[in-house]
């Protein structure tokens, strides 16, 4: 997309240059590191585990669809108890303290720091 607007120079940048040079590293960055991965001998690749991959994923979702209705603490609670199930280690006790300070911190940088108009609590009709 950024090939249609004019890139301009070093000294003066248009609105193509940053996103241009920003892709061409990322481009050349992905392919070393892909051809290093490929002729240095390391470790093999592990067996591939799908369920954190999905709870993790399940949990952004989840959030996205609860904020909306439920709230921000609520939707927090829920993002975090659900990426935590993807864990090999769950204690109850350490999710629920570690999504109340969570909860906590998003509502005061979000809603007080920010000011963004986000409904922290569901609304009763």
């Amino acid at each position: 997309m950024a090939h249609s607007f004019p890139f301009g120079s070093a000294a003066r940048m248009g609105p193509a240059y940053f996103p241009t040079v920003i892709s061409a590293l990322l481009l050349f960055f992905g392919l070393f590191i892909a051809f290093r991965g490929l002729v240095v001998n390391g470790h093999g690749i592990d067996r591939f585990h799908l369920k954190p991959l999905f709870m993790v994923l399940a949990s952004i979702a989840l959030f996205g669809l609860a904020l909306q209705h439920l709230g921000l603490i609520s939707a927090i609670l829920i993002l975090i108890l659900f990426a935590s199930l993807g864990g090999h280690e769950f204690r109850v006790r350490e999710v629920l303290i570690l999504a109340a300070i969570l909860a906590v911190g998003a509502v005061a940088v979000f809603v007080y720091g920010l000011k963004l108009q986000i409904q922290i609590w569901p609304y009763y009709y």
